[in-house]
């Protein structure tokens, strides 16, 4: 008797602890599937455009009768495509390298370490994302110049390595992390360099491959600076080499084209860190 007795009480408070489903929320999934059809439209008209024939009407007059690759062939065999790919891909992964490995150890630095003005330092240091690039162009050209650095990769490269939101992000990040941790290496007798290389470098993994895909970003879309510097395919990149092509002839489908295959590296890039972008977000907030 007392087990049939409590069974049903057992059952029912089990149901009232069941979670509920959420109702009355159809518009905000709703909404979002708007939204992501809003922001998917435009690329896939670019891939529509750039798969139309040339001088035909397209969307948003109308839909392309056929589609055909012609546009994206000529685009590919096109003289120095090859050479301006191999130089984007080079200035964008060197300068990830680079400045992930820079950032991450001042960002340390100015995280767990005291010494005198580091403040003052770093406040000065975030200070230069206020100053436009264009406002120091000319003076950086200049300098770069009198080093004979002009038409050079290490001269394309190095002007953009000081880069402080990237510092900033790291900071940022790495002040989260335990005090726990960096005592008991101290304790443990570990130097400097293997308490980043054992504890910072893998625990900030998620933030470093966050700011790597931006990194690689900013730099494979850069236009200005490399058109400043660059003066010869041997350094021009993608972006520079595509607006030279489309001078020689302007078309919609050519610009769509182009466009579609400077998008396919930072395409591959997202999807390949899209796991530590998830985690990077997810782990915002913790300790």
């Amino acid at each position: 008797m007392t087990l049939t007795a409590t069974r049903p009480a057992a059952t029912s408070a089990r149901a009232t602890t069941r979670p509920r489903r959420p109702r009355g929320r159809w518009w905000l999934f709703a909404l979002l599937a708007l939204m992501s059809l809003l922001t998917v439209a435009p690329f896939a008209a670019m891939i529509i455009v750039a798969l139309s024939p040339r001088g035909k009407p397209t969307v948003p007059v109308q839909w392309p009768e056929s589609l055909t690759l012609d546009n994206i062939t000529q685009v590919l065999s096109a003289s120095g495509f090859a050479q301006w790919t191999l130089n984007s891909l080079i200035y964008s992964a060197v300068s990830v390298i680079v400045i992930l490995i820079t950032a991450s150890m001042a960002g340390y630095a100015f995280a767990k370490k005291r010494f005198p003005g580091r403040d003052a330092m770093l406040w000065t240091f975030l200070a230069t994302m206020m100053v436009p690039f264009q406002a120091t162009l000319i003076p950086v050209f200049v300098l770069i110049s009198n080093l004979n650095g002009v038409d050079t990769f290490w001269g394309l490269i190095v002007p953009t390595l000081a880069n402080s939101q990237a510092v900033f992000l790291m900071r940022q990040f790495i002040l989260g992390l335990p005090d726990e941790l960096f005592d008991a290496a101290k304790v443990d007798g570990a130097s400097e360099l293997r308490v980043y290389w054992t504890i910072v470098v893998p625990l900030t993994k998620p933030i470093m491959a966050t700011l790597g895909v931006f990194v690689f970003l900013w730099h494979w879309n850069d236009f200005l600076w490399p058109l400043v510097l660059s003066q010869s395919d041997a350094t021009r990149t993608l972006t520079v080499g595509l607006t030279i092509l489309r001078t020689e002839e302007l078309q919609w489908s050519m610009v769509m084209s182009s466009a579609a295959i400077s998008a396919v590296p930072c395409l591959l890039v997202f999807f390949l860190l899209q796991r530590y972008l998830v985690n990077s977000i997810a782990m915002t907030g913790l300790k």
